[in-house]
């Protein structure tokens, strides 16, 4: 299993922020957010070519309360995660997850949207994934887990309804980290002998690779025909 600091995690809190301190200087400077504009997520701009608005909004926040939750999660819920997953497959879940949900947001919500809480959606259906598959291998400390992941989704799902958050970015998320964890995430097994037993991930990179392409291209398939039909 993989061991040492979170560096992917860290490494996304560290752009994030970055990005964030972008956006408050160019505030400063300009009098709007030049980043934010330039990056959200707009559907006319996608209708229009500018395709990457899919994946930037996840690097965006709207204030520093927004920011601050979603990096609060992303520090929780990453670090185990990656430990887990590894530093490539976790950083495919992120991006993956982020994108769908922004995929989603286009096709089913109008309004121009920004955050990184669809990949936090994604991590957070992937935990509920990686716990219901090793539920037999963690016990009951898997099920009460699992439990708390299917409650706190919920409440956020709820809180979701209220105006202004954009929920089906939050449920396009949800789906794709669920896909992506359900077919590529970690598949951990018991290897060694008694006393120096280990778990290791049996998963191989080149199916994770491939899930991840085939994830992604499926949710910019439907991105592209919802465009392409407005």
């Amino acid at each position: 299993m993989p061991q040492g600091a979170p560096v992917v995690t860290y490494a996304l809190l560290a752009v994030t922020i970055i990005v964030y301190l972008l956006q408050m200087a160019s505030t400063q400077i300009y009098g709007f957010d030049v980043v934010m504009a330039a990056g959200m997520k707009s559907n006319a701009a996608i209708e229009a070519g500018q395709w990457w608005r899919l994946i930037t909004p996840m690097f965006l926040h709207g204030g520093i309360f927004h920011i601050g939750f979603n990096m609060y999660a992303l520090y929780v819920l990453g670090p185990s995660l990656e430990r887990f997953y590894g530093k490539i497959s976790f950083l495919l879940l992120y991006l993956v997850a982020g994108v769908a949900g922004n995929v989603f947001s286009f096709m089913f919500s109008t309004y121009n949207s920004l955050g990184a809480s669809t990949a936090i959606f994604g991590l957070l259906a992937a935990q509920g994934v990686f716990l219901y598959q090793h539920r037999e291998l963690f016990g009951k400390s898997a099920q009460r887990s699992l439990m708390n992941v299917i409650f706190i989704a919920v409440i956020n799902f709820v809180i979701g309804l209220s105006p202004g958050i954009d929920n089906w970015g939050h449920l396009g998320g949800f789906i794709g980290g669920t896909l992506f964890a359900w077919f590529a995430g970690p598949k951990m097994k018991i290897t060694g002998n008694p006393p120096n037993l280990t778990l290791k991930n049996v998963r191989p990179i080149l199916t994770v690779l491939l899930v991840a392409v085939v994830d992604l291209m499926l949710f910019v398939a439907l991105a592209m025909v919802i465009g392409g039909a407005s």
